[in-house]
């Protein structure tokens, strides 16, 4: 429990401080006296980024998960093959 509620907070910690980075980024953004269309590019810019680094994290989540599967199927595997070992050799 106490490890969820951990997480949580830190999750809640990292999005408050995206949240509040996008808010000065507008802001700063909004108030430098330069073209809208260099604005706009710059907007684009960071929309691309956080979109690719979501899909970066996401993927090295799948990833890890992928690892963690196969690692829990050989080892049942393996404790499997133990098994019928032994059952082989009791007999």
């Amino acid at each position: 429990m106490d490890k969820q509620i951990d997480n949580t907070l830190i999750m809640n910690f990292n999005f408050l401080g995206v949240v509040v980075a996008y808010g000065m980024l507008a802001l700063s953004i909004w108030i430098t006296d330069i073209p809208l269309s260099a604005k706009g590019y710059w907007g684009m810019g960071v929309l691309l980024l956080t979109l690719s680094l979501v899909n970066f994290v996401k993927y090295r989540f799948e990833e890890r998960l992928r690892a963690d599967r196969l690692q829990r199927l050989e080892a049942a595997k393996n404790d499997k093959l133990l098994e019928e070992y032994v059952s082989d050799r009791a007999a």
